[in-house]
């Protein structure tokens, strides 16, 4: 049996060790701050990119990379502590669409200066020149188009 690891495996490997080393001090840097987690932060971010700032609970699953069931469940708490709001589409009552609010785009806003800060902390001893190839690359993986990330 070969065990030998490929390349791409490394890379995977190297991948998912750094997106948790990353998630983590995201994670713990904006709970500290701004008392939300780096996933609520996507969702925020997302939102806020958003036309009108409101998605569709269904493309806002996709981009976050989870169920449908999922991000309603990650919405919640930003519901109930008045950064995120439903709102029903008016022509068609199946659809069901996230918006951020007011209160939420400032924090938001605000977040996106410790995001930052971080990312560029964490990112330090990378080369610069290196960012636009591997994120192409990571946005190929991610199956990731300028409409969804």
């Amino acid at each position: 049996m070969d065990t030998s690891i490929t390349p791409s495996l490394e890379f995977t490997l190297r991948l998912a060790r750094a997106q948790a080393t990353l998630v983590r001090r995201l994670d713990q840097v904006l709970g500290g701050y701004h008392g939300i987690s780096f996933s609520d932060f996507m969702l925020l971010h997302y939102l806020g990119r958003a036309p009108g700032g409101r998605l569709r609970r269904v493309d806002l699953a996709e981009r976050q990379g989870l169920t449908a069931s999922g991000v309603t469940r990650s919405l919640l708490p930003l519901e109930k502590i008045g950064l995120v709001e439903r709102q029903q589409d008016p022509r068609d009552a199946r659809v069901a669409y996230a918006a951020i609010t007011d209160t939420g785009r400032e924090l938001l806003n605000n977040a996106v200066t410790v995001a930052n800060q971080i990312s560029k902390d964490l990112l330090r001893n990378c080369p610069q020149g290196q960012f636009d190839e591997l994120s192409n690359a990571l946005a190929l993986i991610a199956g990731m188009n300028a409409s969804n990330s």
